[in-house]
Formats: C-alpha cells, structure tokens, sequence
C-alpha cells in the first residue's frame, strides 16, 4: 500500500512551503523518520522526515515549487510492492495504442498541476502560474489575476518585481481613462483632472533603485538569486522598520560576578547537564524578572488596543549559514538557569541542523539577539513583529572600571558589556525602556546566582 507524503503544517498561521531541496530520488529506498526533502516556508526551513519506510517511486512537487499544506508531494510503496508494481505504473488507465504509454507518461512532477494551491488560479491552457505566497498576498490586496501578470522569473514565475511593477503601471494608465466620465461640470473635473499620485503598493523589500542595475556592462560579477529564507527575512526586516516606531537605549553592565562563577563551575556544569554555561541563561532569567515588572514590553498591539500577554515567551536570535531563525523558549518564567541554558542550547544546535518544530519558532512575546559572539560592541537590533521591544547583547570584555568602595572609588578590572534595547515608541515610552533596561542591569550586577545554578 503507497504512503502519501504531504506538505506539513509548520505553524498555525502557515498554507503553504516551497520545496528547496529533494533529499532522496525516485526508486531510492527511504527509511521511515530518514530526512526526505527541504523545504521553506515563511516562518522556518526544515528538513521533513519519511512518514514511512519502503521505496521513493514517486515525487510530485519539483524543487523551488511552493505547495498548499497537506497537499501530495511524494508517495512511498513497501519495498516489494515497489518492484511488483513498477512496470503497471508507467502505463496510462485507458486503452491506448502499443506506443502511448511512453507518450502519455508524465513527468514525475506534473501530478500537481491538475490542482493549484490556494491563490494559484490555473490558466486557461491547465498550466499553473507560478508564485511565491508575498506575490500571492499582493495579488489578492490590490484585486490582481495572476494569469494577467507576464512573469519574468524561472519558468514564467510571477515575481515581486511582476506584479509590483503590473500594479504601477495598471494605476498610472487608470488617471488616463477616468477624467473624460465627467466632461461638462468644470468644478468638479477641476478637482480629479490633475490627481495626486496614486498611493504606492505595499513597498518591495529593497528600494526601486536598488532594482535598477548594480554593475556596469563587462564588469566582472558574480550573481545569484536571494534564497527563501534571505527574501523573507529582507521582507520582514524592512516590514519592522515601517511597522514601529524604532528607538534604541544603551546600558553598560557590569557582569564580573557571572563571569567568576562561570570560571568556577562551567566544566562541572557541563559535566553534570550536557550543556555549556554560558552568559545567556543568566541574561534570560534577568529579562524574565524585568518583564514580570514591566509587563508592556511583553505586548503586542492590535489596532487601538494593547494586548499584554501573560506567558513569557522569549525568542532567542541564532545565526545559521543560510540565514537568521528566531526559536522560542516556552514558558521561560517556569526555568531554571540549568533550564535555560539546556533549552537555548537544544533550540539552538537543532536550529542549525533544520530539526526545529513548527510550534518552536512561533508564539514568542520578547526576543533577545546576541551580536557580542565575534566581538561586536553593540547595535541596534530591529523588533521582531509582532512584538514592542528586542534586546541586543554586545561583546563582554575586560575593562579597567571605577567601582565604589568603602575608601573611595577604585579602578579595578571588570567584565564589562553593553546591552541595547531597541523598543516600539508608540507604545513604550523612554523612560520605561530605561527603567526596564535598569532593572536588568541590577539583577545582572547584584543577584546571587551561585545559589540559582
């Protein structure tokens, strides 16, 4: 009996994947859970497992072919199965004559074109237009029919640039057709006769001059395509940017007192738990007992309205070969500092491995991104919608530093950081960012956390 494989569902809010990557090819034997293919979707790229064991004979989706959920991209048969029915399977149902079977076979991959993913509409011909779901959003926003957009891309593929640039010029011929409807009265033609420039779409990832060329003709260049991952996050990116209103603060902390108990406990530590120590458990536990004081900036706005979330989610940047994914930390409130550093460190290894959950990159109520790996002294990381504030971690360094004693003030050398908060100032006002900001440096510089490890 042939198992279907599908298109999963990666998150509640997700329709559809695009497959990236074919992992095994037809007539190869496939064991059940064994990574099959690839795929990419808005929110995560994953590497999909067999849902059983026995032969690939089938695959109905090619790679760079974006899917409806639960859709059928490939099917497995038992292993003997497979060999008994290999022949039969290449011959068309209905009668034909001695040479149709090799005509009427399709291709492996043109099985899916008898049914398009919800917003590919077919065209008259059967042949599906091909696009990515933002061109799909676009299409159905401004009222468009993809089979009316020419498209540019791989195999007549609707593009971003397609149908922004079909939108504009659609509404920069419309002025042209519409003041001849009122031809007599003068006052109310006047008004409409000279009209403002039609409001633009929802604006492309990158500015229309980065569009135009980049290189001069006999330049040498290297080009290649941005993959799904790099076009949704540039989407994402510059989407943040329009969506809140971006204001970073800057604290120095001092973080001496975690740096001397990870020299003394982090081999036993790792020993014990099979997890590194390193400076990001104790930075999370401090961010949690901040949020539990200042429970705005673990909210997200709807509209008018402020909805403060209860759980305390908190979604841990990791950077990948490929790109940036951001995996959550559930419940993060109910860790200990142990917890936390076994659930960063799980999320973050199976991040870079494609082995993350749909459920383990969505639900997050306040991110937190560590650009300090490398060194980096600070910056100002962008909002991760729809959440109001991120908090970036910069290079901790030893520093001469003045500190107070009971004879005066002294230098001495201290592990010192900075720590940026980039927050939504529609919502967050400055003087709370740093009330927060100051309350996390408190805990960092005074908690004793030998007694929490």
């Amino acid at each position: 009996m042939a198992t279907d494989v599908l298109m999963p569902q990666m998150g509640e809010s997700i329709a559809e994947g695009t497959i990236v990557k074919w992992l095994k090819k037809v007539g190869e034997a496939v064991a059940r859970d064994e990574p099959l293919f690839e795929i990419s979707t808005d929110k995560v790229d994953a590497e999909i497992p067999s849902p059983a064991a026995g032969v690939l004979t089938e695959i109905l989706a090619s790679e760079g072919e974006t899917i409806a959920v639960n859709a059928i991209v490939a099917r497995i048969k038992e292993a003997g199965e497979a060999e008994g029915e290999s022949a039969p399977q290449e011959t068309p149902s209905a009668p034909a004559e001695p040479e149709a079977p090799k005509a009427a076979a399709p291709p492996a991959a043109a099985a899916p074109e008898a049914e398009a993913p919800a917003g590919e509409k077919p065209k008259e011909s059967g042949v599906r237009v091909r696009s990515s779901p933002l061109v799909r959003n676009i299409a159905r926003e401004h009222g468009v029919n993809l089979d009316e957009v020419p498209g540019t891309g791989q195999g007549g593929r609707v593009t971003k640039e397609d149908i922004l640039g079909y939108i504009e010029a659609r509404k920069a011929a419309a002025p042209a057709v519409a003041p001849p409807a009122p031809p007599a009265p003068p006052a109310p033609a006047a008004r409409p006769a000279p009209p403002a420039p039609p409001a633009p779409p929802a604006p492309p990832a990158f500015p229309a001059a980065a569009r135009t060329p980049v290189f001069a003709a006999g330049e040498r260049v290297s080009i290649e395509p941005m993959s799904g991952m790099r076009r949704t996050i540039a989407e994402r990116m510059v989407q943040s940017r329009r969506t809140s209103a971006h204001v970073t603060t800057f604290f120095e902390v001092d973080y001496t007192n975690i740096a001397r108990l990870r020299d003394r406990i982090k081999k036993s530590f790792e020993e014990r738990n099979g997890a590194k120590l390193t400076f990001m458990p104790f930075i999370i536990k401090a961010t949690i007992d901040a949020l539990k004081a200042f429970p705005v900036l673990n909210a997200s706005v709807d509209g008018d309205n402020i909805v403060y979330k209860q759980d305390l989610n908190i979604g841990m940047a990791v950077a990948l070969d490929w790109g940036l994914i951001v995996p959550v930390i559930k419940h993060a409130d109910e860790l200990s500092i142990t917890g936390l550093a076994r659930a960063s460190q799980d999320l973050a290894v199976r991040a870079r491995n494609k082995q993350l959950k749909p459920d383990e990159v969505t639900g997050g109520t306040f991110s937190i991104t560590n650009f300090g790996l490398y060194g980096g002294l600070t910056a100002t990381p962008i909002i991760n919608q729809p959440q109001l504030a991120i908090l970036g971690i910069g290079g901790i360094r030893k520093r001469p530093w003045v500190v107070e004693t009971d004879d005066g003030d002294a230098i001495a050398i201290r592990s010192i950081g900075v720590l940026s908060l980039s927050f939504d100032h529609r919502i967050i006002d400055g003087a709370v960012a740093d009330e927060f900001m100051a309350h996390i440096r408190k805990s960092i510089e005074s908690t004793d956390f030998s007694a929490l490890v």
